[in-house]
């Protein structure tokens, strides 16, 4: 007979398989919305790993909804080349028609935007906005000309001069290729497209409609899903007869794992966060038992490598970086009264100038925050160097000045030495330290002895009187006179 515990279980697992079979019918027969939607995406910033996530899931969120159309809004001054590739591959394999929309007024689609505007089915602007500067931002035009420069022999002189180099002009003509083989793809200009990279060349919203770079320019998303309704696009390679009648459009803003991204991916963020889970480990070494920084430190680092894993850094900084923190725990563990410390925040102010290895908007690390890090670090350096120099300066409990006239005990007995002199030498422990010493008279092991003075490394000590008054071993009274700073000689 089953006991009453194995009775219950058995009930709950039938109750259990008995609401979920209750619970499928219900869940197949939600019905669908009877009205088809649109889904509408917004990119307010640089593009980098966090909106690409965003949108890649973004797009598959709204082909599992059944979303006729999805309309992506960006107001972005450009942004990593790897994020706005991963971007454009997930536009072009999409499942159903994606409609860019450059908005709200003031919005730009610049550099990396370009490149996702062309890519989109539909291309659309706001009044008041404006697209291009598509050239590769590590692709610079040299310095700006000096004050008072002559006209004529200013920075266009100098571009006309200079010769690009050779990784200057893949680089250019990569981004030219790709940009007009999306123009081709979209039926857009492709002329204008291969300029912008070639040239910085920019366009507002009603002069990018009359030179056929856009489709539509619209004030708001009703009035662009107006304009859209009944153009057919090339979806796949497959045509498909956009039908905007009676969308319900519903908006699906970035949510906090997107938020999160954004801001561990950036670059200022995760350079203080790798900081902070150096400092925070720092101090749970240095304090064990601790607990809390030891977490908040691991936290941050792993935050901060992962923030950094996800850019385009240079590993030569990132090896500067990690090195100079190495160097500063290493002070607080192997004082060299600043050397050693100093050394590693010259190291990390380096590696932090030399860590992004792209100059794309959005994607820098200010002078002002590097240099605050460093002065930060310098000062943590200061204050290991300052305990390191108290610690060395205060003298020794085992230091003479201290042993004079304390209490040892023998650790053996004391035998003759090798002059034969009548000298008696053994071992004792003394001030928690084991010293060699000398005596007139007979000693015994266990016996308790005092110490009268030194002899090189020797102890001279005596026998403790039995009137003598008994002191802790080890603690001894300083007597008046002694060096303070006499040396030590303990083994």
């Amino acid at each position: 007979m089953k006991s009453w515990p194995a009775r219950a279980s058995i009930t709950i697992v039938r109750l259990l398989c008995l609401l979920c079979l209750l619970a499928a019918p219900v869940v197949a027969a939600q019905p669908r919305p009877a009205v088809p939607g649109a889904s509408l995406l917004t990119v307010d910033g640089p593009i980098g790993p966090a909106y690409a996530d965003y949108i890649e899931r973004g797009i598959a969120q709204a082909a599992a909804r059944g979303s006729r159309l999805l309309v992506l809004q960006i107001d972005t001054p450009g942004g990593l080349d790897t994020s706005m590739r991963v971007i454009v591959r997930a536009i072009l394999a999409a499942p159903l028609p994606v409609a860019c929309y450059v908005a709200p007024s003031g919005a730009r689609a610049a550099s990396a935007g370009t490149y996702i505007l062309y890519a989109c089915h539909i291309a659309a602007m706001a009044p008041g906005t404006n697209i291009g500067a598509a050239t590769p931002v590590q692709i610079g035009t040299g310095p700006d000309p000096p004050a008072g420069t002559p006209s004529g022999t200013g920075k266009a002189g100098e571009e006309k001069s200079r010769q690009p180099t050779a990784m200057e002009s893949k680089a250019v003509n990569d981004a030219a290729a790709y940009l007009r083989g999306l123009a081709q793809l979209r039926g857009r200009n492709a002329v204008w497209a291969e300029a912008s990279v070639r040239e910085s060349l920019s366009l507002s919203a009603e002069d990018a409609l009359a030179a056929k770079v856009v489709d539509i320019v619209a004030r708001d998303v009703p009035g662009l899903l107006a304009q859209a309704h009944g153009r057919t696009v090339a979806v796949r390679g497959q045509p498909w007869r956009v039908d905007t009648g009676g969308l319900v459009l519903a908006a699906t803003p970035p949510d906090w794992r997107t938020r999160l991204l954004a801001t561990i991916t950036n670059p200022s963020v995760a350079l203080i966060l790798l900081s902070v889970g150096v400092y925070g480990l720092l101090f749970e070494f240095m304090s064990p038992g601790a607990v809390l920084p030891g977490v908040v430190g691991a936290i941050c680092l792993l935050l901060g490598l992962y923030g950094l894993q996800l850019l385009p850094i240079n590993y030569s900084g990132l090896a500067l970086i990690l090195f100079g923190l190495a160097c500063m725990l290493a002070e607080a563990f192997l004082p060299s009264f600043g050397v050693i410390g100093f050394g590693g925040v010259i190291a990390f102010v380096i590696g932090a100038l030399l860590l992004l290895d792209s100059e794309a908007p959005g994607f820098g690390l200010p002078l002002g925050l590097v240099a605050g890090i460093g002065f930060v670090a310098a000062l943590l350096v200061v204050g290991t160097a300052q305990v390191a120099l108290r610690t060395r300066r205060r003298p020794r409990p085992g230091a003479l000045a201290s042993l004079e006239g304390g209490i040892g005990e023998m650790l053996g007995d004391a035998g003759g030495n090798a002059a034969g002199n009548g000298v008696r030498e053994g071992w004792a422990n003394v001030g928690g330290e084991t010293w060699q010493v000398a005596a007139d008279a007979p000693l015994r092991r266990g016996e308790r002895v005092r110490v009268l003075g030194r002899r090189g490394r020797v102890l001279l000590v005596a026998p403790l009187e039995p009137g003598s008054p008994p002191a802790p071993l080890g603690r001894v009274p300083p007597r008046p006179g002694n060096n303070q700073d006499a040396p030590a000689n303990g083994h």
